[in-house]
């Protein structure tokens, strides 16, 4: 018996894989069609449990930045521009729609206006998502959006955190006193006790800051900052292998925010900071972070309207394909 359920359970899991796959370019052209999140399926979520093990989501919504807007916009730019994302990936070898059903989940229904009343529809938009086990790739919106995704994902036990990024985003307050920006998400999710601040680490931050209060508060939770002069003279080899001691084997979630890198390779983000990651080092860094325990991850911060040539956008579809990649091979290790 238990050898026939196992048959069985196996049989449907290979159902699904067949069933969500992404559309291929030698089948119908890459430019043809509805855009979704890498060509896949487009599922409701209310759908979704049993269906698929990880769900691509966007949340349209900058109403929580200080900066410069259109982040709102950055689903449907990422959406366009995974169209040319392909099934494998060329330098671990990942084919991530073979180890995962995978689904294009649609939009959270945001207010464009309220903040508070988006972070309570972001996270009942993802509870039952979370309940249902399926982890979330979520491209935003600014990076307010992280914290009530990581209340919903962090219901049962606090997570770590690997956060790449050119500003700590663990500020009290901006702009007469609000406490819900894209400048505070961290310190409010380590307030909510849903991030456990000793497995946190935040690397390639830089670039000048309203106050020291934002670095010193992280610093005296626990929060590991690896500025990005320490990661330029210790390496990425390095900077990877601490990432991983300090998040170590327990659950995390990972975020990154376009403008970690330079701007001369993403321009259209809100709040550019000069001397960041290019391109390819992003890429290493990630594929370096193999094997973590990561139950969710996000791409932030992506504004369209800032970089009419579009390679913001591009930048963001491929680093969401590799932390696809990465959230596959765990899914598959899981079961």
């Amino acid at each position: 018996m238990v050898d026939r359920d196992t048959d069985e359970r196996a049989k449907t899991r290979a159902d699904r894989l067949a069933r969500f796959q992404p559309a291929s370019g030698m089948v119908t052209p890459r430019f043809s069609g509805l855009a979704s999140f890498m060509r896949l399926p487009v599922l409701d979520p209310a759908e979704a449990a049993d269906q698929v093990e990880i769900g691509l989501i966007g949340i349209p919504f900058d109403g929580a930045t200080t900066g410069r807007p259109g982040a709102r916009l950055g689903p449907r730019a990422v959406r366009e521009a995974s169209t040319g994302t392909r099934a494998l990936n060329h330098a671990t070898g990942v084919a991530p729609y073979a180890l995962a059903p995978c689904a294009d989940l649609g939009d959270v229904p945001v207010n464009p206006v309220d903040a508070a009343e988006t972070a309570r529809r972001i996270e009942a938009f993802y509870r039952p998502l979370a309940e249902a086990g399926i982890v979330p790739l979520t491209v935003g919106g600014d990076h307010f959006i992280t914290y009530p995704v990581l209340r919903a994902l962090s219901a049962a036990r606090p997570v770590g955190l690997i956060h790449i990024d050119a500003h700590s985003d663990t500020d009290d307050a901006q702009y007469g006193g609000s406490r819900l920006t894209h400048g505070t998400p961290f310190r409010r999710a380590v307030e909510a006790g849903v991030l456990d601040p000793r497995r946190c680490i935040q690397i390639g931050l830089r670039g000048s800051m309203d106050a020291a209060d934002e670095r010193d508060w992280a610093l005296a939770q626990g929060m590991r900052i690896l500025a990005m002069e320490e990661v330029c003279a210790r390496g990425l080899p390095e900077v990877a292998a601490e990432a991983r001691a300090v998040v170590g084997e327990g659950p995390t979630y990972l975020s990154f925010d376009i403008d970690a890198l330079d701007p001369a390779f993403a321009p259209g983000t809100g709040t550019p900071e000069i001397g960041g990651f290019t391109t390819r080092e992003a890429l290493h860094l990630l594929r370096a972070l193999r094997g973590l325990d990561l139950v969710g991850a996000d791409v932030v911060e992506v504004a369209p309207s800032l970089d009419p040539a579009g390679i913001t956008a591009l930048a963001g579809a491929g680093i969401a394909f590799e932390i696809l990649c990465l959230l596959a091979e765990r899914v598959a290790a899981r079961v």
